[in-house]
């Protein structure tokens, strides 16, 4: 597999192309140098047979209206890509060096992509109910990454106990707010903790939001995934343009997502070495207020706590109150334990 995803890893970031290619081989192509350039670690696209997945006369979605179609039929239809140009845009990947990676929408479509050796499938949030086709990817034994966008906690635990069932435990869970664009106020990332709590399961963000607020987000709350739609142009007509970034915020995207994770570090308290260079000039230490004789007992007008942290540390003023000093000492000089009788 291209890459593990889960605790400990860096957060695997895929670049969802999704149908930003309209139906044309030389887009897609296009959308996987993009995706490359912007060193993601897969390029995702969507896999169906229009007339396995939807009716003549479905209407669109509010948002696929935006594409000038009349149904979703001839919508999809428009955005398919045939078994032969999907067959080489996997080896466009493959001479990319970058996981190719599809959403299946049908029993053909899982059997085509298994054939063409993807590694996990991805299961779109409107599939998350659809028991046949998560028992098909099932049968497959390969990594599901699951979307759970419109879908209650119960049903995201059925769709968990489907693929346990049928002899997959290699899940990774997708947080999704299924609109497009999305709104911020919508996002209830908290939900990625919670998640991951109940399902003991890496738990990533299919994002759908306009900018890079929400992934950024994301990762700083324990994403394990980071799925981000993107084009090579937002103007394009077509169902996920206006959703969708383009090649500059997705290498602006990956940049952030290192920085954060970066600024993330590790779940213990760590004294950096800058940390550790600074302390000594900017931590304080016990002085002598006063010139001293030797013989001289220490009174608490004659200590004072200043910078740097030359001496005792201040926890041992107390201690030293009533010592005699064994030497002379210059108002100003630190005090040592060999300083005392």
């Amino acid at each position: 597999m291209s890459r593990r995803i889960g605790s400990g890893e860096p957060c695997y970031v895929i670049a969802e192309a999704g149908v930003n290619h309209n139906g044309r081989l030389d887009v897609a192509k296009h959308l996987v140098d993009a995706a490359v350039e912007a060193e993601v670690d897969a390029v995702k696209f969507q896999t169906f047979h229009t007339e396995d997945l939807v009716t003549q006369g479905a209407l669109l979605a509010p948002y696929q209206t935006r594409t000038q179609h009349t149904s979703q039929y001839e919508m999809l239809s428009d955005l398919e890509l045939s078994e032969d140009a999907l067959s080489k845009l996997v080896g466009y990947c493959e001479n990319k060096s970058i996981e190719f990676l599809s959403t299946p929408y049908d029993r053909r479509s899982v059997d085509l992509l298994d054939e063409l050796g993807v590694e996990r499938f991805k299961v779109a949030s409107a599939d998350i109910v659809n028991k046949p086709l998560l028992q098909h990817i099932a049968a497959k034994k390969k990594q599901v990454i699951l979307s759970s966008g419109m879908a209650s906690m119960e049903e995201i635990a059925q769709a968990v106990s489907w693929l346990h069932e049928s002899g997959v435990r290699d899940i990774v869970l997708l947080h999704c707010v299924s609109d497009y664009p999305s709104r911020l106020s919508d996002q209830n990332l908290r939900i990625i903790e919670t998640l991951k709590s109940v399902f003991q399961l890496p738990v990533g963000f299919s994002d759908h939001t306009v900018g890079l607020t929400a992934p950024i987000t994301a990762v700083s709350l324990g994403a394990a995934v980071v799925e981000k739609h993107f084009t090579l142009d937002t103007e394009s007509r077509g169902p996920d343009h206006k959703a969708s970034i383009e090649g500059d915020e997705l290498i602006e995207l990956v940049t952030k997502i290192r920085e954060c994770e970066r600024a993330l570090g590790q779940p213990i308290k760590l004294v950096s070495q800058a940390e550790q260079n600074n302390a000594a000039k900017m931590r304080t230490s016990l002085h002598a207020a006063t010139d001293l004789e030797a013989g001289d007992r220490l009174t608490v007008d004659k200590i004072s706590i200043v910078r740097p942290a030359d001496g005792l540390e201040p926890r041992h003023f107390e201690s030293v109150v009533g010592s005699q000093v064994n030497r002379e000492i210059t108002a100003g000089e630190p005090l040592l334990w060999r300083d005392f009788a």
